[in-house]
C-alpha cells in the first residue's frame, strides 16, 4: 500500500487516499512536473488476472467521452498494477441521496439521460463494452452540474461467440442474469442497472440494502409520474427481453416522457 509522499512511476507523488476496497486502493496524486491532480488506482498483482487486466487496460485507453474519466497510463511496480486516471472532483450520488433524500424528478431524469448517452457510447464499440456495475456510488456530480461515471472495475468487452461473464456487480443493482451458475451480461444488463439507479434517485430507497426490493416508485411517492414509473419498471424487468433493448431506446423514452410532460 502506497503512503503519503511516495513517488510512483518516478512521476506521481501521493497526496492522499480517495478510497480503499477489498481488491484496490485509490489515491490522489500530483504530477511532479505539471502539478496537475490525478487519481491513481492500485491493484495488487495477486488480486488481478494479469492477462485479463492488461486487456482491460488497453480497452480503457480507447475511451474518450465527457462523462467518462480517461485512463492515461498504467504500469506494474512493487507487486502492484497502477492506473493513472482523471481526478474527478464532486460528490457521489449515493452520498447526495443519503444527505438530501430523494432527488427531484426533473434532476433524476436529466442525470439518467446523461448516463444513457455515456453507456450508449460504450455500447457503440465493436464488440460492445458493458459497464456492469451501474449504481449511484459510481456516479459523481461535478460543480457544473454534469455527471461522470467512475470505477470501471467490472467493465468487459463482449466478444463474438464468447458470452460468458464473471459474476460481478453489486447486489440490488446487478441484473438477475449477472448471477447464477452461468452468469451472462449484454447491453440490457446496463439498462437494468440504469433503471435501478433511477429508482434509487426517485425514491431515496437504497435497493443495495437487504432485502434488495424494488417496488413501484409511486408507492414511495404518489406524486411521481405514472409514465416514469412504467419506464422504471420496464428497465428493471427480470427477463432481458422485456426491458428496453438498448440505452439509446431508454434515452428516447425519457426524452419522449419529458416532451409529453411539457
Amino acid at each position: 500500500m502506497a503512503r503519503l509522499g511516495d513517488v510512483l512511476g518516478g512521476t506521481y507523488v501521493i497526496r492522499g487516499t480517495l478510497g480503499a476496497g477489498g481488491t484496490s486502493n485509490v489515491y490522489l496524486a500530483d504530477h511532479l512536473e505539471s502539478g496537475e491532480h490525478y487519481a491513481i488506482k492500485e491493484i495488487p498483482v495477486e488480486k488481478a488476472e494479469r492477462a485479463g487486466m492488461l486487456a482491460e487496460l488497453r480497452l480503457k485507453e480507447k475511451l474518450y467521452h465527457p462523462a467518462l474519466p480517461h485512463l492515461w497510463t498504467a504500469w506494474e511496480e512493487r507487486g502492484n498494477i497502477y492506473l493513472v486516471m482523471d481526478y474527478v472532483e464532486g460528490v457521489g450520488l449515493d452520498a447526495l441521496i443519503r444527505e438530501r433524500g430523494a432527488i427531484g424528478e426533473k434532476k433524476a431524469v436529466e442525470w439518467t439521460m446523461q448516463l444513457c448517452k455515456a453507456l450508449t457510447y460504450l455500447h457503440g464499440f465493436h464488440p460492445p463494452v458493458i459497464y456492469r456495475d451501474m449504481k449511484p456510488a459510481n456516479v459523481i456530480l461535478q460543480a457544473d452540474g454534469k455527471i461522470k461515471l467512475v470505477d470501471f472495475g467490472a467493465i468487459c468487452q463482449k466478444k463474438a461467440g464468447k458470452t460468458k461473464a464473471l459474476a460481478l456487480g453489486t447486489p440490488g443493482y446487478a441484473a438477475p442474469e449477472q448471477y447464477g451458475s452461468r452468469p451472462r451480461s449484454d447491453v440490457r444488463t446496463d439498462v437494468y442497472g440504469l433503471g435501478v439507479t433511477l429508482y434509487h434517485m426517485l425514491t431515496g430507497h437504497d435497493p443495495g440494502r437487504p432485502p434488495h426490493l424494488i417496488c413501484r416508485i409511486r408507492e414511495w411517492d404518489p406524486g411521481l409520474s405514472p409514465r416514469l414509473e412504467r419506464i422504471v419498471m420496464k428497465c428493471t424487468a427480470k427477463h432481458p427481453w422485456r426491458r428496453y433493448q438498448s440505452c439509446a431506446a431508454l434515452l428516447k423514452a425519457l426524452e419522449t416522457y419529458e416532451e409529453r410532460k411539457k
